[in-house]
């Protein structure tokens, strides 16, 4: 049975986190960032197949300020959300 989509398993396994699909994503990328959707999209699909690269060569993707992409005992992949920093 796998895991359903949006949650995240290796600390509150109940936890689920927002799901966006890709072209929502793309979206909201191209508003922050003046990017025509097209090229958002692009983007995506670069950072996409480098973590999906990353993970068949076991490799753990990390992206920085939100977490890393993990492989479990069992061979599933999951993510790990970074923890939250304090701010002092």
């Amino acid at each position: 049975m796998g895991s359903p989509r949006g949650r995240v398993y290796g600390r509150a396994p109940d936890t689920v986190i927002a799901e966006m699909r890709k072209p929502e994503i793309a979206k909201q990328l191209a508003r922050r960032s003046r990017l025509s959707q097209g090229e958002a999209a692009d983007r995506l699909d670069v950072i996409f197949q480098k973590i999906v690269s990353d993970l068949r060569k076991g490799k753990e993707p990390v992206l920085p300020g939100l977490g890393k992409f993990k492989h479990g005992p069992d061979g599933q992949v999951t993510f790990e959300p970074e923890a939250p920093k304090r701010h002092e």
